[in-house]
């Protein structure tokens, strides 16, 4: 219950990088940098309700912790994978559908703050949230 709320992207940290190794083009680094990315998160259980809004995109994703499901990214890319609960800690790890490869997301609350940490191919990158 801790992720319950609405959440704006605040700041980023070594973002485009990130976007970079995923394979993303310099165009759409550009424009995801100032996404304007909303997140509502609603947990009930192991059952989570995530509304995702932003300058591209509009969706809801629904997950059950430790299930597998398949997610698209806002540039096209398709995961598959599913999210735990260590602790605190959502972890998430997927694996991209057109080359294997791995890509971790965690979310912890840091004081008043929601941090999403990317992990993927050795690179790390963090998008910071308040809560609006």
């Amino acid at each position: 219950m801790t992720f319950n709320g609405t959440w704006k992207v605040d700041r980023n940290e070594n973002y485009e990088k990130f976007m970079e190794k995923m394979g993303v083009n310099m165009v759409k680094r550009k424009l995801a940098s100032h996404d304007n990315l909303k997140i509502t998160i609603e947990q009930t259980g192991d059952n989570f309700h995530v509304k995702e809004s932003s300058t591209f995109r509009n969706i809801e994703i629904n997950f059950t912790l430790g299930v597998n499901f398949e997610y698209s990214l806002a540039d096209g890319t398709e995961l598959s994978g599913a999210w735990t609960m260590e602790g605190d800690t959502l972890k998430g790890v997927f694996t991209r559908k057109d080359n294997g490869k791995q890509l971790t997301t965690v979310r912890t609350i840091q004081g008043d703050e929601l941090v999403q940490s990317f992990s993927y191919e050795g690179v790390d990158a963090k998008r910071i949230f308040k809560r609006s």
